[in-house]
């Protein structure tokens, strides 16, 4: 891969910037602007992980870290499957892991 294809160049964007996108685009990154959900967030980078470990992350009681993870769902950046009694979460994706990722960089680096 060149380092190139990771690069949007002005004509990709103009294909992503509908009413739509740039809405949905603009709830995406107020999920983000939540400390409690950006530290979710950036948890479940390495990996999926249950509510329980969440909950210890997050430095919030069960109930608060349920809430903001069901807002992460309908949001689109998290997904979640049932083990058992166990709720276990991840990432909707590698673009939302980029998300996080190129966002944690950027605030370090300021």
């Amino acid at each position: 891969m060149r380092a190139r294809d990771n690069v949007a160049d002005a004509n990709d964007l103009q294909k992503h910037t509908s009413g739509d996108t740039i809405s949905v685009a603009t709830t995406m990154l107020g999920m983000l602007a939540d400390p409690t959900r950006l530290r979710l967030l950036a948890a479940l980078v390495p990996g999926e992980r249950d509510v329980t470990a969440l909950t210890g992350v997050a430095g919030a009681a069960r109930p608060a870290v349920s809430q903001h993870l069901g807002k992460l769902r309908l949001a689109g950046l998290v997904r979640v499957r049932r083990e058992g009694r166990r709720q276990v979460y991840e990432l909707a994706g590698p673009h939302v892991a980029r998300l996080v990722t190129e966002v944690l960089r950027a605030a370090a680096g300021r």
